[in-house]
Parts: C-alpha cells; sequence; structure tokens
C-alpha cells in the first residue's frame, strides 16, 4: 500500500461520541490508514517504526502518540519479535466537533484546542508517564456513559498540560487523485518503500514520474516534505535501525543492505538521522529492548 495513499477508515460515531480499541500484534487493523477522527494511540508493546504523515521514526513500549484528522499512521513492529503480542495498542479515536463544542460550552476547556491544533501535523508526547498513559486508557476503557466521557476529558487535561510535545509531519501529505502529479508522486515512492536498496537517482525517478527534475523534485519537496535524496536516505536508514538490533550481522553489511555504497558514507547519514553512530544505536537499542521483551512475554 502507498505510503502516500492511505486507506480511508470510517468510524462509526452515531451512537457514541468517542470510540475506544486495542488489539495486539499481529493484527489486520496495523496498516496504512487515515480517518477523520483524531486518534490518540498509546503502544504498550514491542518495538519499531512510526510512520506519521511524512514521519519516519523509532517508537517503543509505552510512547504516546496523538494523531490529527486525515492524517496517515501507521507502527510497524520489527522483525525482531517472533511471538505475537496480545496487546500492543491502546487507541481513543473523537471528532474535532466534540471537542469543539465542549470548549463553547465550557471556555475554561478552550485550551485543549490548542493541542488539536498541533495534532495536525502528529504529536508524540516525549517523557509522558507510561504508567500514568495506561492508567487513563483503562480508564476510559472500563466506564460507560458519562463517567468515560470525564475520564477522557481528565486524559486530555493532562495531555495539554504536558511540557514536551514533539510534532511530527512537516507536512499535511496531499492525497493524489487520478493522473495528477500527486499521484505520480505516490507511485515513484512506492518503489522507493519497496526497493530502497537499490540505486536511483532523481534523474531516474523524474523519468518514472514523467516530468522534468527540476518539476519532479519541487512536486516531491510538496508531496512527501522532504527532497528525494533525505526521503530516500530516511527510508533506508529507517531499515538499517531494525536490522541492527534485530541481528548480530556486521555493520558493514547492513549498510550495503539498506542501499548505501560505502561504510563511510552510511555512517554519515547514521549520524545526521539518528544523531549518534550505528554501534551507539545497536548498543542503546539493545539496551532499551530487553526490559521491553520481558514486559511482552
Amino acid at each position: 500500500m502507498s505510503i502516500i495513499t492511505p486507506e480511508i477508515e470510517k468510524v462509526d460515531r452515531s451512537t457514541r461520541s468517542i470510540r475506544y480499541l486495542e488489539h495486539g500484534w499481529p493484527s489486520d487493523l496495523c496498516r496504512w490508514h487515515a480517518h477523520e477522527e483524531y486518534e490518540l494511540h498509546l503502544i504498550t508493546a514491542t518495538r519499531g517504526k512510526a510512520f506519521v504523515g511524512d514521519y519516519i521514526g523509532d517508537f517503543k513500549a509505552g510512547d504516546l502518540f496523538l494523531t490529527g484528522p486525515n492524517l496517515p499512521h501507521n507502527w510497524i513492529t520489527d522483525k525482531v519479535w517472533s511471538e505475537p503480542a496480545p496487546v500492543r495498542d491502546m487507541l481513543v479515536q473523537f471528532s474535532h466537533e466534540s471537542v469543539e463544542k465542549l470548549a463553547e460550552g465550557f471556555p475554561e476547556f478552550s485550551q485543549v484546542l490548542q493541542l488539536l491544533q498541533l495534532a495536525q501535523s502528529g504529536i508524540v508526547f516525549e517523557g509522558f508517564n507510561p504508567t500514568f498513559a495506561r492508567g487513563h486508557m483503562e480508564a476510559i476503557r472500563d466506564n460507560k456513559g458519562a463517567e468515560r466521557i470525564l475520564a477522557f476529558i481528565r486524559c486530555l487535561v493532562r495531555l495539554n498540560e504536558h511540557a514536551e510535545k514533539k510534532t511530527l509531519s512537516a507536512s499535511k501529505l496531499i492525497q493524489p487523485e487520478g493522473g495528477s502529479k500527486q499521484a505520480r508522486i505516490a507511485e515513484v515512492v512506492d518503489y522507493i518503500v519497496k526497493n530502497f536498496s537499490e540505486g536511483l537517482s532523481v534523474g531516474q525517478a523524474a523519468e518514472r514520474a514523467g516530468m522534468t527534475e527540476v518539476t519532479f523534485s519541487r512536486n516531491f519537496q510538496t508531496v512527501t516534505g522532504h527532497s528525494f535524496v533525505d526521503f530516500l536516505n530516511r527510508i533506508r536508514i529507517g531499515e538499517a535501525c531494525g536490522m541492527l538490533y534485530a541481528s548480530d550481522e556486521q555493520i558493514t553489511m547492513i549498510s550495503q543492505e539498506a542501499g548505501f555504497k560505502n561504510l563511510a558514507n552510511f555512517n554519515r547519514h547514521f549520524l545526521k538521522v539518528k544523531g549518534m553512530t550505528p554501534s551507539q544505536y545497536r548498543d542503546t537499542a539493545r539496551k532499551d529492548l530487553a526490559p521491553n521483551m520481558e514486559q511482552t512475554s
């Protein structure tokens, strides 16, 4: 499925204003998709790659995200987890209209609308206590009627008070239609995601899209929020991260499998994207990995 073209999910809110869900891994619910509702999403087990709009990054157990309307998203657990996780995701979906009307009736609640504005690009709540996050989710899950709404409001207030909110997607992705330029860019993105290890120049990508290099580069930046080279390298680095802590393979081999021609080039790009060397990343990831694996057993 295209990283640009998400599956559109319809959420039935005819009998309830918010929807609670939880699921394990693997699951058919884990897919690249978008919907009109906001989604508060807590990862409770495993680790892997988060895709939110044009953002590609790592996630681990305890991470809490908030995505805005029509912002495509997916969380893909790395292959190091060979055993299924009974519960990997706890999430709540809700509409902008519900919160907006609440703010109209209770002006004190209007500050939460600023939180929802940030969520248009996706938010990860860095440093938010995972025990508290799970407690809020369980309160929403276990209550009914008005008590569920109160638990949900209490959660939103705490999130709004949390200082460390990191926005994720540089731009909301444009939905491709028909034979538009966006659709042709989407085809190139699909090719990159499936064939990231192959050599692909800007000229070849432009030819695949049926555009000049200048036009292609401009449209690619608009649709994805990244330059072609930056996007390709981010995909490759993301794949390399999974291989670094999922195997004992030598870093030289991993760099080649990820599509980098030489180790020095790989190290330079890895440091730029992750802020550490591949060996440092492997050591750090494996230190975090052990307790998370115990949590899922």
